[in-house]
């Protein structure tokens, strides 16, 4: 096949994508254009995964082993800023984490092997809806999605600026890391902006509550162990010459042990009880987990370090200094199966989730390359 001429289609689907993202669960346009394009290049298809997730089937030999290759679909609210000529036409949203750039590396992996196969056994290309914010897998799995189309192992990739392009990274063990959210209500008594000893103000007690919080990880959670707690939002019932009676304080919190996330739950609803005694009003505290911990297999870490450096440079190859406290939610998918889960280089663009970032098409035919090149390393003709 004609690299050269895979590079430039997949590069038109890349850029069709991002001019038309979707947010999770609404990736019905991105669904279909996916599936007309695997149907296209040979492959069994099955729609409607989860919502509006699709999953290709591609088998080749006789063998009897299956492995899942995986891309999310999904864009971010976000308004774009880029000036591209392909830059999002869906007001407030776009893709600012590469999703448009995942998805195109996985059709081209699916062209490339329908085309010269080179493997034995059966392949699932995974397009997963809602990845952003942690739902698309689970939705996947409770819709039978390992009953439907089983299979051994699974591997994704992400991009990633600042690691160059044709660069890959990749390590064993803890890689992302669980996402918890919380939203802390603070209920009092509103009033006049002149007169705050006649009510129980919220406002002075959420923002001790908000420093307050920055100690569960200073002072509460041991040195060793990897913890996060930001808040995202402050809001209030407040306005001009009035005191607020509500304060609703949001965030999230990260980790990598489960013994780490339910102590920062803990010393989270002791400190807003306490502090919310201490200023005489009301706290309620919402704790949820929304991403579980990504652990990589380290034999599969070793298949992916391998496979890769078959097709970009060896000095390119290498392993990740340290895990990140971003999350991912083929988490889900490994908590099932094993797997390996790798970062590729985007260049000197800007940050993910940033107003600017755009996927880097010239990081497109590295990554396909590398899909076919784990299928064909797992799923060895002979």
């Amino acid at each position: 096949m004609d690299q050269q001429e895979l590079h430039r289609e997949m590069t038109a689907w890349r850029q069709d994508l991002h001019a038309h993202p979707e947010f999770g669960f609404e990736e019905k346009r991105t669904a279909a254009f996916v599936a007309d394009k695997l149907r296209a290049f040979g492959l069994e298809v099955a729609e409607g995964v989860g919502g509006t997730g699709v999953v290709g089937t591609l088998t080749r030999g006789g063998g009897n082993r299956a492995i899942a290759l995986r891309a999310d679909m999904d864009a971010l609210r976000i308004p774009e800023e880029g000036t591209a000529a392909y830059r999002s036409r869906t007001p407030g949203v776009m893709h600012a984490c590469g999703h448009d750039g995942h998805t195109a590396m996985l059709l081209g992996a699916a062209k490339l092997l329908a085309g010269e196969g080179g493997f034995d056994g059966t392949v699932r290309f995974i397009f997963q809806p809602a990845e952003e914010w942690g739902r698309g897998a689970l939705a996947m799995l409770d819709d039978g999605l390992l009953e439907r189309f089983p299979f051994e192992e699974i591997f994704g990739l992400h991009n990633m600026p600042g690691l160059p392009i044709g660069h890959f990274e990749t390590r064993i063990g803890p890689v992302m890391s669980a996402e918890d959210n919380f939203e802390i209500v603070l209920s009092g008594l509103g009033g006049h902006a002149a007169r705050p000893h006649a009510g129980q103000e919220t406002l002075v007690a959420a923002c001790a509550l908000v420093v307050n919080l920055q100690t569960i990880v200073s002072r509460r959670l041991s040195p060793a162990d990897i913890g996060v707690v930001s808040v995202r939002e402050l809001i209030t019932d407040g306005t001009r010459n009035a005191l607020p009676g509500l304060a609703r304080i949001l965030g999230d919190c990260r980790s990598f042990r489960p013994e780490v996330s339910a102590a920062i739950e803990q010393e989270m609803r002791r400190i807003a009880e306490g502090t919310a005694q201490a200023y005489n009003v009301a706290a309620e505290v919402t704790y949820t987990r929304e991403f579980v911990p990504l652990i990589n297999d380290a034999a599969l870490v070793d298949e992916a370090l391998a496979a890769a450096r078959t097709v970009l440079a060896d000095d390119a190859v290498g392993i990740a200094a340290e895990p990140m406290t971003a999350s991912e939610d083929l988490a889900r998918f490994l908590a099932e199966v094993p797997g390996c889960f790798a970062f590729l280089g985007n260049g000197n663009s800007a940050p993910l989730h940033n107003p600017s970032y755009d996927f880097n098409d010239e990081g497109l035919l590295h990554g396909a390359r590398f899909h076919a090149a784990i299928v064909r390393r797992r799923l060895a003709v002979g």
